[in-house]
C-alpha cells in the first residue's frame, strides 16, 4: 500500500506541474518554491491561495465573492494552498455548482451501493454550506463539516482526495511532550484510563459523542470496547452524529446521513486501504447502514459532463486533477 500511494501521488504531482505551466506561466508571482517538482505538489503563496479554487474565467466580482465566501480564510485547512487540498477541490466543485444554480443535479446521483446519494435532502444553494459548525456536541472546538445540507433531512459531507485515512481520533496520538498528555492521552481502547471516570478521554472533557452513539450504532457506552471504534473512524462517526441529531438534540436514524467523497485512484479508498476499511467498519455497525454512503469525485464530474454543466469547470478539473 505505501508504494501504491507513492505512485498515485507522483502521477498527480506530474499533472499538477503541467497544469501550473499551462495556467500560470508567470509562476514566480503565484507559487512558493515553484521549482520543487520532484518532491511535492505546487503550493500557492499565501496571498495567492484563493487561486487554488477554480473560478469561471468570465466570473463577475459578485460571483467570485460568493464563491470565495463558502470557505472564509479563517476556516481554510492548514494545507489549503497545496494543489493536493481536498478542501480547495470541494470548494471548486460544490461552490461553483451552488453559485450557478446547478447544485440540484447532485440529487440525480447514486452512491456506490445504488442508493440516492443525497437521499431525501433538498439539495439547493439556499440549503448548502461549507465548513458548517456543529455547536451542540460539547466540543471545545466545534465540529466543522466539509459540506452540509440543511433542512428536515440533513446530509453531512466528508471530502477526501489524497488523504491516507478518513480522520482518526487525536487522543491516542498525543505525545509525552504535549501539555495535555497526562490528562488526555488514550491508548486507543474505550476503557477507563489514567484515573479518569469515563471510558473516553473526550467524554471526560465534556464532549457528548457517547451520549448519542448508542442510538446510532450497535456500540454500548457502558462497556469496554477494545479497540475503541472511534480510534480509526472518528471523522465518519462525528459526521454521522451531526447528521443524525434533530434540532432538539434527539437521535433520529431517519432524518439524515453522512456522505464520504473520495478519489477512486487513491489506494487508501480501494479495497484493503485504511479509508475503505474505516468506511466499511463504520457502516457495518450502524443501526441504519444507509446513514453512511460514499461516492467518488469521478462519478460527480462524469455526471456534470453528461449533463453539460459548467464545461469550463470540468475542463479545468481534467487538466488539474485528471477527474
Amino acid at each position: 500500500m505505501p508504494s501504491q500511494m507513492v505512485t498515485y501521488k507522483a502521477a498527480l504531482n506530474r499533472r499538477y506541474w503541467e497544469y501550473q505551466r499551462s495556467y500560470f506561466p508567470v509562476w514566480q508571482k503565484y507559487f512558493d518554491r515553484p521549482q520543487a517538482q520532484d518532491i511535492r505538489p505546487p503550493v500557492f503563496r499565501t496571498v495567492e491561495a484563493w487561486r487554488n479554487i477554480m473560478v469561471n474565467p468570465n466570473a463577475s466580482q459578485e460571483e467570485m465573492d460568493r464563491l470565495l465566501a463558502f470557505v472564509p480564510k479563517v476556516d481554510r485547512h492548514k494545507w489549503f494552498r497545496s494543489m493536493n487540498s481536498s478542501q480547495a477541490l470541494a470548494q471548486s466543485i460544490f461552490g461553483n455548482l451552488a453559485i450557478y444554480d446547478h447544485l440540484s443535479i447532485l440529487t440525480e446521483l447514486l452512491d456506490d451501493d445504488g442508493l440516492a446519494l443525497f437521499g431525501k435532502a433538498q439539495v439547493l444553494p439556499g440549503n448548502f454550506a461549507m465548513e458548517h459548525k456543529i455547536d451542540h456536541l460539547g466540543e471545545p472546538r466545534h465540529t466543522s463539516l466539509d459540506g452540509y445540507i440543511h433542512g428536515n433531512y440533513r446530509v453531512a459531507i466528508e471530502c477526501k482526495f489524497t488523504e491516507a485515512e478518513v480522520g482518526t481520533c487525536s487522543r491516542p496520538g498525543l505525545r509525552p511532550a504535549d501539555s495535555n498528555y497526562e490528562s488526555d492521552h488514550c491508548n486507543g481502547a474505550y476503557t477507563r484510563q489514567r484515573s479518569r471516570n469515563s471510558r473516553c478521554s473526550l467524554t471526560e472533557a465534556g464532549v457528548l459523542y457517547w451520549r448519542f452513539i448508542p442510538g446510532l450504532f450497535s456500540w454500548n457506552s457502558d462497556q469496554d470496547l477494545i479497540p475503541c471504534p472511534l480510534a480509526a473512524n472518528y471523522q465518519l462517526v462525528r459526521n454521522i452524529i451531526a447528521a443524525g441529531l434533530n434540532p432538539n438534540g434527539e437521535v433520529n436514524i431517519n432524518s439524515g446521513h453522512a456522505v464520504l467523497i473520495y478519489d477512486v485512484r487513491n489506494p487508501a479508498f480501494q479495497k484493503g486501504g485504511q479509508g475503505f476499511i474505516a468506511f466499511m467498519e463504520t457502516q457495518r455497525d450502524l443501526r441504519e447502514p444507509a446513514m453512511l454512503r460514499k461516492c467518488s469525485w469521478q462519478r460527480i464530474t462524469r455526471h456534470m459532463r453528461d449533463r453539460g454543466v459548467l464545461p469550463w469547470l470540468t475542463g479545468q478539473l481534467e487538466a488539474k486533477y485528471g477527474l
